[in-house]
């Protein structure tokens, strides 16, 4: 049995992993955790996630958790860095599947965890990461001959734009077209743009209500037009992603990995 800490356990995504983790054969919640002061902390966890009281209450430190061998953590930067801390003494694996890092956070949690197995990834669901794959494949096919155009939508909560998603549709894309993404993404369009920019990769954003997450990738010519989209409908789905990447953590030695590599996609 795999032992499970979920840290943000009161959060939309928090409680979505709660049941994820409780609903698999093989893992078992240690512990949960939440910001200090919130009115939750003392509340089940399994209470908050609807499924009932698991006996695991809602801690404001990590130090007052049991021993577990893996960590999932959805919850900003700043917390996801002490929480890293915490792996890296306990020994323990990682999950990660907050979004909105800086690079010098990246680097940062590359050098607090390079003696565990990580996953980090910005979306954890099978089929999305399945679209990246195929996304990567169309843009070494057709090459920079069709335009390319990323959209993304989320609930109006979301704080950063573009999303985790999206930017990973954007590597997969500039991957398979064998050039850097920073060179030529355009995030943002005003005004006289001028004429579009040949082989350059636009992205454009919306939020709104409770969407889940949608997602699109299109190539564009004169002639046609190739979308390769994913739609969340719950976010379950993401939970259920991250259990999966757990399990697998667990069976890894230290290093660094995504999802791509927890569903072996990535070519051999």
């Amino acid at each position: 049995m795999i032992r499970v800490i979920v840290t943000g356990a009161s959060g939309r995504m928090g409680r979505m992993l709660v049941k994820a983790v409780d609903a698999s054969e093989n893992t078992e919640l240690i512990g949960a955790t939440e910001r200090p002061n919130s009115p939750l902390l003392g509340t089940d966890a399994g209470n908050l996630a609807g499924i009932g009281a698991l006996g695991v209450n809602l801690v404001d430190d990590l130090s007052k958790c049991n021993e577990a061998d893996v960590l999932i953590d959805f919850t900003a930067p700043e917390a996801c860095l002490k929480h890293a801390q915490f792996v890296a003494d306990q020994q323990m694996k990682m999950v990660i599947g907050t979004t909105g890092f800086e690079d010098q956070h990246i680097e940062t949690l590359h050098d607090i965890l390079k003696h565990t197995s990580v996953v980090m990834a910005a979306n954890y669901s099978v089929g999305v990461n399945l679209a990246l794959s195929l996304i990567q494949q169309a843009a070494q096919v057709l090459g920079a001959d069709y335009d390319a155009e990323i959209y993304e939508a989320h609930h109006k909560h979301k704080v950063d734009a573009p999303s985790g998603t999206a930017l990973a549709m954007g590597r997969a894309l500039a991957k398979g077209r064998d050039i850097t993404l920073d060179d030529m993404a355009v995030y943002g369009r005003e005004g006289i743009t001028g004429a579009r920019k040949a082989g350059t990769i636009g992205f454009s954003v919306a939020r709104g209500g409770n969407i889940v997450g949608d997602h699109k990738a299109m190539f564009i010519a004169d002639e046609e037009r190739i979308e390769i989209s994913h739609f969340a409908q719950d976010r379950i789905v993401f939970a259920k992603g991250a259990v999966r990447a757990a399990r697998w953590a667990v069976e890894q030695k230290h290093g660094w990995y995504d999802m791509q590599d927890v569903l072996q996609l990535k070519a051999s």
